[in-house]
């Protein structure tokens, strides 16, 4: 089921850099939600503090209602949280299959001793995941590659890849870190596709971090602009692009006047 995600007053520092300032806000159970903003606005500073990745100097960050900073991503993995990275972290010389079981693992039973022994109990588990995350990638059309090295694929493909690793976690709330970096035209198109038919078949909440403004106009529900660590306006995606603030912090005020 879909995870709400509350922001309040978060703060990150780093030494005397001030990273964020006081960033708040709200992401409804089911939306796609979007942070975007100019490169250095603190976006993935966000996302890694929203992930567990790095740990807020102050505030608050709660799923489903439940505070969760400065937790482990181990916890918020358990929690129901999944995401990706900008430039994928896949295990190039594993297979894809194997890539995409990853995603699995805190789903799996037991410990790493009862792993270790292949005892009845995770042999059966395993195999439901190793079918699970077949089907997987049959969907999404990539059956034909499960065998083979991640190496050999492109990069669209890797991102692809990530993706549904991800996604055999089983997640409430998926971050996506600049999903459309690198790829073509035709590959934003379907992944403009993948997400939202992901979104309603699986019934979960996801953030994105994006600087493609095409896929976050054909994608959010709503979206947060960042500038310089501090919230600069919420709304739609429409609405952003048409506020002179944030046409201000993309391309300079000067720029901005003269469009004026």
């Amino acid at each position: 089921m879909a995870a709400s995600l509350s922001l309040t007053d978060v703060n990150l520092h780093f030494g005397g850099v001030k990273v964020l300032q006081d960033v708040s806000m709200n992401v409804a159970p089911g939306v796609i939600f979007g942070l975007v903003g100019p490169n250095g606005a603190g976006k993935t500073s966000l996302f890694n503090c929203i992930s567990g990745h790095y740990k807020p100097s102050s505030g608050s960050i709660t799923i489903d209602g439940t505070e969760v900073l400065g937790s482990a991503p181990s916890r918020l993995s358990r929690l129901g949280l999944a995401r990706t990275f900008q430039h994928p972290a896949l295990q190039l010389h594993s297979t894809v299959l194997e890539n995409v079981l990853l995603g699995g693992h805190t789903r799996l039973p037991g410990g790493p001793l009862p792993w270790a022994l292949r005892l009845p109990f995770t042999a059966r588990a395993e195999d439901e995941m190793r079918s699970e995350a077949l089907e997987l990638l049959d969907r999404a059309g990539l059956g034909w590659a499960a065998g083979k090295p991640a190496d050999e694929l492109s990069h669209g493909l890797h991102k692809g890849i990530e993706l549904w690793r991800a996604l055999l976690s089983k997640p409430s709330l998926l971050l996506l870190d600049e999903p459309a970096a690198g790829l073509s035209h035709a590959e934003v198109e379907q992944l403009i596709s993948t997400v939202k038919r992901v979104r309603d078949e699986q019934d979960i909440t996801i953030v994105i971090v994006e600087h493609h403004m095409g896929l976050i106009s054909a994608l959010t529900d709503q979206v947060v602009v960042l500038d310089h660590g501090r919230k600069l306006m919420e709304g739609t995606a429409a609405q952003a692009q048409s506020d002179p603030r944030v046409i201000e912090a993309y391309i300079g005020k000067d720029a901005a006047d003269d469009a004026a």
